[in-house]
């Protein structure tokens, strides 16, 4: 893989990153403790909310999960040692790396 193709790869993870980064500091809102008011929230709008809350945790926690695929891939550009499985050291292919530039093995240690 030349440096080409990995400064691509490095721009399009720094532009998913911003944009995941984006996302949680919009998104943090939703995670906040449901409060017990009986005059303003009526028992399905709190499971309502209690639903909401537990919608935006599990976005959160993928988010946070993508975001440590991307910092892995970065680290690994850095070091250069993208395109390679971290798995045999073979390389990974072009295909599989444009549909997930995070993937740290090829396709036959991924199965």
């Amino acid at each position: 893989m030349d440096a080409q193709q990995v400064a691509r790869y490095s721009e399009r993870l720094e532009a998913i990153l911003a944009e995941l980064e984006t996302d949680a500091a919009l998104g943090n809102e939703g995670t906040r403790t449901v409060e017990l008011d009986q005059q303003s929230v009526g028992r399905l709008s709190r499971m309502d909310a209690l639903q909401q809350q537990a919608m935006a945790k599990a976005q959160q926690g993928r988010r946070a999960g993508a975001e440590r695929r991307i910092k892995a891939a970065l680290a690994r550009i850095e070091n250069g040692e993208f395109g390679y499985c971290t798995e045999c050291g073979e390389g990974i292919g072009a295909r599989r790396l444009d549909l997930d530039p995070t993937a740290p093995t090829c396709i036959n240690c991924a199965r």
